[in-house]
């Protein structure tokens, strides 16, 4: 039996052994604990949801098809509308800015 020791650890902080054969669950003390299945899959289901907003911000810095550009990158944009009287949708940095957000939507 495999248990999710990820969703037990975050249910159960004070869980320091976790033994899948047997399903041997024990604290600091070495005492038993006994747990819910319940409680460790909305455990789970958080740790899930912490994924995704992680994987969400990571996809448009770093590895998503469409990630945002340096910070330099972007006030260049910004003074380059500025001077083209762009500060609307019709801009670079509004351009470069919609079109990360629609390669990578949020969760």
């Amino acid at each position: 039996m495999n248990l999710d020791h990820e969703a037990i650890r975050k249910a159960y902080p004070q869980v320091t052994f976790i033994k899948d054969t047997g399903s041997v669950i024990k604290d600091a003390n070495e005492n038993d604990v006994a747990v819910e299945q319940s409680k460790i899959d909305a455990a789970r289901t958080e740790l899930n949801t912490e994924a995704a907003k992680i994987k969400y911000q990571t996809d448009r810095t770093t590895y998503g098809s469409v990630v945002y550009e340096d910070w330099r990158e972007q006030l260049a944009m910004l003074y380059d509308d500025i001077v083209a009287g762009k500060l609307d949708a019709t801009g670079s940095f509004a351009a470069h800015n919609k079109a990360v957000k629609d390669a990578n939507p949020k969760p």
